[in-house]
């Protein structure tokens, strides 16, 4: 009979979604996307449905930048008899890299989770580029150490606050243009938002190649409009759909025994 391979959750709880990935040692085997607002009501009916798609898993690890929906998956977690127990990313928990940062308590969990990946999947120094509700960027220098980044909306705040604040504007959906004059609203639209956001990542990474003095930069990106936004930028090295899962499974205490 072929053994079975431990198993192990992730779980990252982001401001819109919350993602769970599964791992066996070897590759992913499963992941799955939440609400995150409904964690935050209390409601765990997909957390459930879920965590019975998988096998139990023997130990888990967690991420959150939402406090509410966080303390719900710690006690979701405090009660699944995990043979391993479960770890919390936090400023306190990280492993491989240092920070180099004032107020380490303020930087998002999921930011130290990407940086942590990047620096041990890519090297060091690197740059990580997560494209989620918020556009980070997270910089590990030649030290590995995590000493800072940049905050910008993310490309559906930009539009959903178009619709929201502008009385013809329409709510659209983030889509390749294939071109760079709109014939309609809708396509002016996308075009300002995919062509923009390019512009504007590539403007950023040539900033910070400049700061740190460096021309050749692993620049990993990830989050949900990566591969979108990301095509056929020479600037991005790599993509990883899973980096912030990739930098919970480095909590797990057997790779520091």
């Amino acid at each position: 009979m072929k053994e079975q391979r431990a198993l192990h959750c992730l779980v990252d709880v982001g401001n819109t979604h919350t993602h769970l990935g599964w791992h066996d040692g070897d590759q992913w085997v499963g992941e799955a996307t939440l609400k995150t607002s409904s964690l935050c009501q209390g409601e765990l009916a997909e957390m459930q449905a879920a965590w019975k798609s998988q096998a139990k898993p023997t130990w888990a690890a967690f991420c959150s930048v939402v406090p509410q929906a966080g303390h719900v998956i710690s006690a979701w977690l405090d009660v699944q008899d995990l043979a391993e127990g479960y770890e919390q990313l936090t400023h306190e928990t990280i492993t491989g890299i240092t920070v180099d940062y004032p107020q380490q308590e303020t930087i998002g969990a999921d930011r130290l989770a990407n940086a942590m990946a990047a620096a041990h999947l890519y090297g060091a120094p690197s740059v990580v580029v997560d494209f989620g509700t918020a556009l980070t960027f997270d910089v590990v220098n030649d030290q590995k150490a995590y000493v800072g980044g940049i905050i910008a909306p993310g490309i559906s705040l930009m539009t959903d606050y178009f619709h929201e604040k502008t009385a013809l504007l329409p709510k659209i959906t983030v889509a390749d243009p294939k071109a760079i004059i709109g014939k309609s609203t809708e396509q002016a639209m996308q075009i300002g938002a995919v062509h923009g956001y390019r512009g504007l990542v590539a403007s950023l990474i040539d900033a910070l190649k400049q700061e740190m003095n460096i021309r050749r930069l692993p620049v990993i990106a990830t989050g949900g409009y990566a591969a979108l936004i990301t095509q056929e930028m020479k600037a991005i090295t790599a993509q990883c759909p899973q980096l912030t899962l990739e930098g919970l499974r480095l909590l797990h205490p057997l790779r520091h025994a």
